[in-house]
């Protein structure tokens, strides 16, 4: 990159959350490095496209890039703000992988001056920002209480990113009193949200109350759905007549949880409190045991079908993405649902249907109008917007996960 460009704020991980963020920092004449492994995303960037998918974010890279508050590359350099927004999985038994933050930091320890602002804002299990900062200070033991270090996560909805970037209240969770209010000073440039003042270890646990709450309440609509099912009981009545109590506010039910934060995040507490957690852990069985009962219950249908007519059905599965409307199929319990039932076809013919992409690299993608023609069966997977236009003759059989007909 050009060696005349010198950043004030370093992003590492240039993902549905990182680019977004320095697009915006970089709105508010802010010179931003976004950093990321992908020379393809580098390159995608720097000519100000973007790579993913997100409303009005395509308008702020290009702005901010043309304007020179925004540059892309492999490698980050100093900078006076350093924002960790990488990636943290799980691995083996669902226990969560830090080595994304700590390689992301590693990378920038070399950089780091006095008075410099360190920032995580990726998911992490409690005391990451602690971990980070003993690893910081074991390498550079010059720099023990002359650095700012903090975490905040993010909590934005995808398709409206851009707006709840800047509008939605922050966590702000400093190693030191002065390390939260120097990280609130730097989101006060950019956020109108209201920013509110805790340590780290509070912050990182907050972030996975937000989501693991969400679960739990997914979980019992989810639970609902299959006792209801059993029952002979339209569940989405059920639940519009049970909300009428003033005090009562039921979630309505899908075929699972996904994405990159409900479908994960529990799992953090999970781990780390296996014997406190058990209402969390619960939760995550029941979401994603829907999924399974979902495959099965086509599969099931499949067979029912196959004896009534004497042929195999052709059937649409009607979603990929983990939510209506977007095209991100991260932790999908839709495409699970796909890929189970897929794993015993034989002669039968299936149209994979999700009107938010153009392509897949595993399943060939059917126009939604077509898969609903053609199909004996109809699966909804996912209650995309197109999904409830659709006329559906009474000879099909409709298997409504999600409540697209309800």
């Amino acid at each position: 990159m050009q060696t005349d460009y010198n950043p004030e704020v370093v992003t590492i991980g240039l993902g549905y959350i990182g680019l977004p963020t320095s697009a915006l920092i970089a709105q508010n004449k802010t010179r931003v490095l976004g950093v990321d492994i992908n020379p393809t995303v580098v390159d995608t960037i720097n000519e100000g496209k973007i790579h993913i998918v997100e409303p009005d974010l395509d308008l702020a890279v290009a702005d901010a890039v043309k304007n020179g508050f925004l540059k892309a590359n492999l490698n980050p350099v100093s900078a006076d703000v350093y924002l960790i927004v990488v990636p943290t999985p799980f691995k083996g038994d669902h226990e969560p992988d830090i080595s994304y933050v700590q390689a992301a930091t590693e990378g920038i320890i070399p950089l780091l001056k006095e008075g410099d602002l360190y920032i995580i804002e990726s998911t992490s299990p409690v005391g990451t920002t602690e971990k980070m900062q003993e690893l910081i200070y074991t390498r550079r033991p010059e720099l023990k209480n002359k650095i700012y270090l903090a975490y905040c996560p993010e909590r934005v909805l995808p398709g409206n990113v851009m707006y709840e970037l800047v509008h939605n209240d922050r966590v702000i969770g400093g190693i030191d009193e002065e390390s939260a209010e120097k990280a609130i000073a730097f989101y006060r440039q950019f956020v109108k949200g209201d920013l509110h003042k805790t340590n780290a270890r509070t912050a990182e646990m907050c972030k996975l109350v937000e989501n693991s709450s969400r679960d739990v309440q997914i979980a019992f609509a989810n639970e609902l759905s299959l006792i209801c099912d059993k029952a002979g009981i339209n569940v989405w009545e059920l639940i519009e007549l049970a909300n009428k109590h003033p005090r009562v506010n039921i979630l309505l039910p899908g075929c699972g949880v996904g994405g990159h934060c409900i479908a994960v995040d529990p799992y953090f507490i999970v781990s780390d409190y296996p014997l406190e957690s058990r209402i969390i852990g619960k939760a995550r069985e029941v979401n994603n045991h829907k999924a399974f009962w979902c495959a099965e219950k086509i599969k099931q249908a499949q067979k029912e079908f196959k004896l009534a007519h004497n042929r195999e059905p052709k059937v649409a599965l009607m979603g990929l993405a983990f939510k209506p409307n977007i095209d991100d199929l991260r932790e999908s319990p839709a495409k699970y649902i796909v890929q189970r039932v897929l794993q015993d076809a034989n002669d039968e013919e299936y149209f994979i249907v999700e009107p938010n992409i153009e392509e897949h690299n595993v399943f060939k993608i059917t126009s939604y109008k077509e898969a609903a023609e053609k199909a004996d069966i109809i699966a909804f997977l996912v209650a995309h917007r197109e999904f409830s236009e659709l006329e559906i003759s009474d000879e099909k059989i409709v298997l409504d996960f999600c409540g697209v007909k309800k």
